[in-house]
């Protein structure tokens, strides 16, 4: 593998020859019955300038898939058509939607080839989310099946115009074919994950995008890489953070020099305002440097004198702060992984050691076991306020993601945060402890899991039962 950087941030001109789909559609197609179906096909596109076309997998042959827009309280329709070769299923990342459609080997069967399945659910929380296959998911996410589900505010804010922004990275060969001899890589798994060499915004390296001058803007921002943590700075423009993983702060906050961090599966929603021709999305890679990753265009009467305040967004009915004092925390501890130390652990239902667990694919544990087991990592009643710490003894972050429910961050390291924002997917760092509460409102069965998607298949995944009863 050689692609390089320069390559990889080749320059914009050249870039803005290298087609991978169109620009993010705003719906998807409609069948007779009213339902929006999502046909699974594989398409040919060239993702690296003079390469081969490298084979994308998508819905309705666009990457990334089509934006699927819907109002809070109202009613996603979804029908999936599989025209893989293998199984697939659609999970809705962040939507706190009954169990039954959670789409997640706990709560349905894999759609075969050539089979769909219908999705039917109201969507509660105004917000910026997404949907993605919740099986093989390390190969079928990388090659392109993810897209975005925009739930809006009943009335959405009128003095603001808006962008989604899909994000991701590909890891690419040298003639700009998708890299398929890595995929199941134990040794992959155990670092920190398929780290891509070729950035995206919308399907397309380094675009220019659009957006009227004179007007606020909004930008929905979604990691959907597989295993890269984004540190992503605005430039050109003074950007305040209205909501993280689709819940709003109760107080929008300017995002200063430090970069803001998304875990893979997260979301941000921001507003930009004083911007000038053009702003500038740039990625903090770790050696520091800003790579500039997409330019948006501003066209028209340029405006600067934007001083009014900045309105929280609607909240979705989560509380702004949690009360946690006598609630014994659950902890999941988090081992394995290169230069991790792990010996061993439970697989299966057998102790076994750690060569067996490379042999079957596994590098990680929760609690000493690796991979899904049948009894969960905990048992809530309907309505408990509970309390998880997640412990992190390895050498790398983990991006811990729970279905069907936010948490609330409140501790790291025993130290309170003083900052506190629900998320659904965190990051917690290595060698680190996150304290995070939530209350158990909604009812089934529900993963729980680490979101860089290769470290889930070698053994980080657990799954928590809220009971009615």
């Amino acid at each position: 593998m050689t692609v390089n950087r320069r390559q990889m941030f080749a320059g914009t001109a050249a870039c803005l020859a290298v087609v991978c789909g169109s620009p993010i559609r705003l719906s998807a197609q409609e069948a007779s019955d009213g339902f929006t179906e999502l046909k699974i096909a594989r398409v040919n596109r060239v993702l690296l300038e003079g390469g081969k076309e490298a084979g994308l997998w998508t819905y309705n042959g666009v990457n990334p898939g089509p934006e699927i827009r819907v109002r809070r309280h109202g009613e996603v329709k979804v029908r999936l058509v599989n025209g893989l070769d293998e199984p697939t299923m659609l999970h809705w990342h962040g939507i706190r939607i009954d169990n039954a459609m959670d789409g997640s080997p706990l709560t349905q069967n894999p759609v075969g080839p050539g089979e769909t399945f219908d999705y039917v659910f109201p969507v509660p929380d105004a917000g910026t989310y997404w949907y993605h296959p919740h099986i093989g998911s390390s190969r079928q996410v990388e090659h392109g099946l993810y897209g975005a589900l925009i739930v809006e505010e009943e009335t959405p804010p009128a003095d603001m115009s808006e962008l989604t922004l899909v994000l991701d990275d590909w890891l690419i060969n040298d003639d700009g074919t998708i890299n398929q001899e890595t995929f199941g890589d134990i040794r992959m798994a155990a670092h920190a994950g398929r780290m891509g060499n070729w950035f995206t915004v919308n399907g397309e390296s380094r675009p220019h995008l659009v957006a009227p001058a004179g007007r606020r803007l909004r930008l929905r921002l979604l990691n959907c890489a597989n295993a890269r943590v984004m540190n992503l700075q605005v430039k050109g423009a003074e950007p305040h953070i209205l909501a993280l993983d689709g819940q709003p702060l109760g107080k929008p906050r300017v995002l200063g020099t430090e970069p803001l961090q998304l875990g893979p599966g997260g979301r941000a929603d921001l507003l930009i305002r004083r911007a000038t021709e053009q702003i500038t999305l740039a990625n903090v890679n770790q050696a520091n440097e800003p790579l500039e990753v997409a330019y948006i265009d501003r066209e028209g009467a340029q405006d600067e004198k934007d001083t009014s305040d900045i309105a929280a967004l609607p909240t979705n009915g989560l509380p702004q702060t949690m009360d946690v004092s006598g609630v014994t925390a659950r902890k999941l501890v988090m081992e394995g992984g290169a230069m991790g130390g792990l010996t061993g652990a439970k697989l299966r239902g057998r102790d076994v050691d750690m060569r067996e667990m490379v042999q079957n694919g596994m590098a990680w544990a929760f609690n000493g076991v690796a991979g899904i087991t049948e009894e969960p990592f905990a048992n809530l009643k309907l309505g408990e306020t509970a309390v998880f710490d997640f412990i992190n003894k390895t050498a790398w972050p983990h991006a811990m993601h729970l279905h069907g429910h936010h948490m609330l961050p409140v501790m790291i390291d025993d130290k309170p945060l003083i900052t506190q924002d629900w998320r659904d997917t965190a990051v917690v760092a290595a060698n680190s402890t996150m304290r995070v509460a939530f209350v158990a409102d909604n009812p089934g069965k529900w993963m729980l899991h680490c979101h860089m998607l290769e470290h889930q298949a070698a053994g980080m995944m657990t799954w928590v039962n809220v009971e009615i009863d």
